[in-house]
């Protein structure tokens, strides 16, 4: 099979698992009632559900990528997607909610081996300077799926019952399984490949496990919470632990070449606060529609729905802004653009128009669609040669740790949907803009294409 073939299958499997997982985040929203009163559940059991799978998701996305460096990205994806499609029919099978909990939790681990290996296969498929297309077509499926999964959800629970949103993975995690086979990457050289350090493996797994289970707690504990605060510490003291070990061990989990990599590293801390402003955000924002202006959900998700037309739109515009102006101008303008919409939206009270709305969330749709491409193009691109995986791990933890982040400081606002809008939005926006200082250190000029000789050089993997 030919290399633009190879490639064309490649990105279509890192799109279609991507979109699997963003479609299962968005579309359970609208089977958790049902699957309460289903099986007779609690609302704290229900919301285990949630918590359960990003907890595991968390807990295991660098040690995945680890293991995809060492093992091959292609096996780790195929073992990740069956197994995520085995946990989504063993849901829509289970009797009560405890198997459901469990079988969340367990495909939340086989998410967390999927998405590195998504992100993986692009970089061992394409040069560094023709990722920037790929990406910007995947962060457009994404939004695609992540705005269509309530509408799909609400659709597959009125006919078919709560079951049928996690039916609908299977065919799905098949297809991509089937795919999977067919992508040829270079095999991983093992003898130059670091092995597992199961020290700093456990000690990342429960820290991060700890601190997501503390940030989605945030909501109904508070930030002052004895729980809250004994897990926070917790958390800082396994981070100085491993941070200890790390610096004494031969085989760190973080290698140093990524450590000391500035592009990956600011891009990464973009992420993780515009994801936090965004999410933060929306969840606010759709308090403040449904409780003071009293507009149905899905008249909420109509205004919201800018911010996805913007995402959709904006990737491809931002690949080219990439192309064009580099990484830095490019995650700048961005970055200047989330912030300016929430800001906007903080502006906003009941006698506001629905342009000035529609105007806000269209800035962050096209502002979040700019960061997305260009800190996730710069990530997988800038990956020191056989770590794609734990780049690629350390970014996902990053987009799964930014929203939950995010959230916790939306929801933890005291006072009534109206008091706080204003203020907590405020805060969010400035949450976001601590994403200018990284993205001044990314590089300055665009990516030029290598010279023939000098291709394999740089690019090893393509």
């Amino acid at each position: 099979m030919t290399a633009p073939a190879q490639r064309q299958i490649a990105l279509l499997v890192s799109v279609v698992g991507a979109v699997v997982v963003a479609l299962d985040g968005t579309i359970l929203l609208m089977a958790q009632p049902g699957m309460q009163r289903d099986l007779g559940a609690s609302v704290a059991q229900i919301q285990w559900t949630s918590t359960g799978y990003l907890v595991a998701v968390a807990a295991l996305l660098v040690i995945a990528g680890h293991l995809g460096d060492r093992y091959g990205h292609s096996r780790l994806l195929f073992v990740g997607v069956l197994g995520f499609g085995a946990a989504s029919a063993g849901i829509a099978l289970a009797p009560t909610v405890g198997w459901v909990i469990v079988l969340r939790a367990v495909q939340g681990g086989f998410a967390a081996f999927l998405q590195p290996a998504t992100l993986a296969l692009l970089r061992l498929a394409y040069p560094a300077d023709r990722l920037a297309k790929p990406i910007a077509i995947r962060t457009g499926a994404i939004a695609v799926a992540a705005g269509s999964g309530p509408l799909l959800g609400g659709v597959l629970v009125a006919q078919l019952g709560w079951r049928a949103v996690f039916w609908i993975n299977v065919p799905l995690a098949f297809s991509i399984a089937v795919l999977a086979l067919a992508v040829r990457t270079p095999a991983p050289q093992r003898a130059n490949s670091p092995r597992l350090n199961l020290t700093s493996a456990g000690l990342l797994a429960v820290a991060l496990a700890i601190l997501v289970h503390a940030l989605a707690y945030v909501p109904a504990r508070g930030w002052t919470a004895v729980p809250t605060l004994l897990e926070v510490l917790a958390v800082i003291g396994l981070a100085t632990v491993l941070t200890r070990h790390e610096r004494r061990t031969r085989h760190p989990i973080v290698p140093a070449a990524v450590a000391r990599s500035i592009p990956v590293t600011a891009s990464m801390a973009i992420l993780l606060v515009t994801t936090a402003g965004l999410f933060g955000a929306l969840f606010r924002a759709t308090f403040y529609l449904q409780d003071v202006l009293r507009l149905d959900p899905l008249d909420s998700g109509l205004r919201v729905l800018p911010l996805t037309v913007l995402m959709v739109l904006g990737s491809p515009a931002a690949a080219a802004a990439l192309r064009r102006y580099g990484a830095r101008r490019t995650a700048i303008a961005g970055t200047v653009l989330v912030v300016a919409g929430i800001a906007g939206l903080s502006r906003l009270g009941p006698a506001s128009t629905g342009m000035a709305m529609a105007a806000a969330f269209a800035a962050i749709g096209a502002g979040f669609a700019t960061v997305m491409v260009t800190a996730t193009g710069t990530v997988v691109g800038d990956a020191p040669p056989g770590y794609a995986g734990v780049v690629s791990g350390l970014k996902q933890t990053a987009m799964n740790i930014g929203p939950t982040f995010g959230i916790a400081v939306a929801a933890g606002a005291t006072g009534t949907a109206a008091s706080t809008m204003n203020s907590t939005l405020l805060i969010l926006a400035a949450l976001a803009a601590l994403g200018l200082l990284p993205a001044s250190r990314l590089p300055r000029r665009p990516a030029q294409t290598p010279t023939p000789q000098a291709a394999p050089a740089r690019h090893p993997n393509s």
